[in-house]
């Protein structure tokens, strides 16, 4: 074991006596030591039950033989820091819990390990470091919060932030935007469509991490509790037959989790904790590689932002499972290993088919939308590729004048104050992993478009992120940023810009060449600090925006992008 090196022979007396002191007995040193590390806060309520669900897993540890041992890590909430200088901690934290569960297992050379994870970033945290560590694991998600309810109508944070630029533009009162801020939050749990929390939560299902269902639990559900005991025991299990996240984490997998963000017009966040997850896992992954998965696979479920439901009502009607289930009819998923050693068909075999009269999740052949919920983008202004977001609506192209803003609070402002008109886009730039720092979301903004309703009227780019609950035309990562010298840091207001699914091309008409020489780095926003350290290691957006790297050998080798149908490309132009 591991922990034998904590807690073996003479030399380890010390280190005995301090374990003894925590209450341990002989039999309880001599069992394998399982890490339970999780994210409890009572700043929100995504991380509200972890420290239940804890106590749950280390039952389900000591009951297959081991012993727990229970860490904690930290949490920042999107929903919370949205808007605000606390944004830029927010993907900061992802490394940073990455870290911290990476030194705190080994620094005790535990044993293995189980990871409760709650909201956003703490979900691809718990498979990076899962992946890092490469040591037996399993990993649960603390749950979906249930939707509040208004005037009889299913509400989530996401009507909080739209019912903000409502409220702006003066079509609601102050009553009435404080009626909705007190029913769209009744619980713990994390925010309640298929934002990023529970977008990430279905890729660990996918990926093999988790059990098929349990993630699907909610927050306040009493069954998320033997779900918590069910993976520490999963953990004992895991060790014994020396299963690992690397067994686990395969191409397949992968190409599995990207099918299933595009089925369900998840959060483009995910596009970049996948690259960075397959990072982690020596996975040769590449942000092109996720265009195939969205062209070829349907929007089959019905969720929030663009659709109907919220995750509690797609867990009633079947779950993660049914979502897959169909998939797997199309011929669209893989069939790989998960964590609970049989394979993902298996355990989709095992699980319950879809609720009778269900609409939430169709089938392939009656889809809601002919092709996933994002587009990868390069061209001009992204020449090392972006992410289009094309839940909610149905255009694939837009062509507009330059709005360009400096940071998310000018651009903000700009919505409030009624200056921005349909047919503009956007730009907000100098929001990258490195400019911002931190790579700030920009729901503030995209909600207040929404409210004011221009959510239809008006594209925005950047080189920052959306949230998950953005809807709209919203082109994001745009790499390289241009804090980084990348293009959009060129553009000036009123330039032309064009986007266009079908060419796949983010682009201006501008002659940006002849403005290179006498564009100049912008100074550091953070020059101390974690902010600070974040911004000097990352890497591109395009690359997952993480900060560890690796040696040539080490380092898996990205597939590289197809050329571009030059015909077709020109043909776009002539349009536009």
């Amino acid at each position: 074991m591991r922990s034998d090196a904590i807690k073996t022979g003479p030399d380890r007396a010390p280190a005995r006596a301090m374990l003894r002191a925590t209450g341990l007995d002989d039999d309880a040193i001599a069992r394998p030591m399982v890490a339970i590390v999780h994210s409890w806060s009572n700043v929100s309520p995504c991380n509200l039950n972890l420290r239940d669900l804890a106590e749950a897993a280390a039952e389900g540890v000591r009951a297959a033989g081991g012993t727990p041992v229970e860490f904690n890590t930290i949490a920042v909430t999107d929903g919370i820091a949205m808007g605000t200088s606390g944004m830029r901690a927010s993907l900061v934290s992802r490394e940073l819990i990455t870290d911290s569960i990476e030194l705190a297992v080994d620094g005790h050379c535990l044993d293995a390990m189980v990871v409760l994870c709650g909201c956003d970033k703490t979900i691809p945290a718990a498979a990076m470091a899962l992946a890092r560590l490469n040591i037996p694991g399993v990993a649960l998600y603390g749950g979906s919060i249930d939707h509040g309810t208004l005037n009889g109508k299913s509400i989530t944070v996401q009507e909080v932030f739209e019912a903000v630029g409502a409220h702006g533009a003066g079509k609601i009162d102050d009553a009435e935007l404080a009626d909705v801020e007190r029913h769209a939050c009744p619980g713990a749990g994390a925010c309640g469509g298929q934002f990023t929390a529970n977008t990430m939560a279905m890729v660990l299902t996918t990926l093999g991490l988790t059990p098929v269902g349990l993630n699907d639990i909610a927050a306040t559900d009493p069954a998320k509790r033997d779900a918590a005991r069910r993976c520490g025991e999963l953990a004992m299990e895991n060790l014994i037959a020396g299963r690992k996240p690397r067994d686990i984490l395969t191409r397949p997998a992968f190409d599995n989790a990207a099918r299933m963000v595009a089925a369900t017009a998840g959060s483009t966040n995910a596009v970049l904790h996948l690259l960075a997850i397959a990072h982690e896992a020596r996975v040769a992954l590449s942000i092109e590689d996720f265009e195939p998965a969205s062209v070829h696979t349907p929007v089959i479920a019905d969720l929030k932002p663009g659709g109907k439901y919220s995750a509690v009502e797609l867990t009633a009607a079947g779950g993660t499972a049914i979502v897959a289930q169909e998939l797997r009819k199309a011929g669209m998923l893989k069939d790989t290993p998960t964590v609970t050693g049989h394979t993902l068909f298996a355990d989709l075999d095992a699980a319950p088919t879809a609720t009778t009269g269900q609409d939430v999740v169709r089938t392939v052949a009656n889809p809601l939308k002919p092709r996933g919920g994002y587009s990868i983008l390069y061209g001009n202004l992204s020449p090392e590729g972006c992410i289009l977001k094309l839940a909610g609506h149905g255009r694939t192209s837009h062509a507009g004048p330059a709005r360009v803003f400096e940071s998310e609070e000018e651009a903000f402002a700009a919505v409030q104050a009624g200056r921005i008109r349909a047919g503009d886009v956007m730009v907000i730039r100098n929001e990258g992993p490195a400019g911002g720092p931190g790579m700030r979301e920009m729901l503030a903004v995209t909600a207040a478009l929404v409210g004011r309703g221009l959510g239809n009227d008006v594209a925005l780019i950047t080189d920052g992120r959306f949230s998950g609950a953005t809807h709209g035309f919203m082109v994001g990562h745009i790499a390289p940023e241009a804090a980084r010298g990348g293009p959009i840091a060129l553009l000036r207001e009123g330039d032309a810009i064009f986007i266009d699914a079908g060419t796949r091309e983010l682009r201006t008409d501008a002659d940006l060449a002849a403005r290179r020489g006498s564009w100049r780095p912008p100074a550091p926003k953070v020059t101390r600090g974690a902010l600070a350290k974040f911004a000097r290691l990352v890497g591109s957006a395009a690359e997952g925006a993480v900060t560890t790297a690796f040696e040539d050998t080490e380092a898996p080798v990205p597939a590289s992008r197809p050329a571009r149908d030059e015909e077709r490309f020109t043909q776009a132009l002539i349009g536009n």
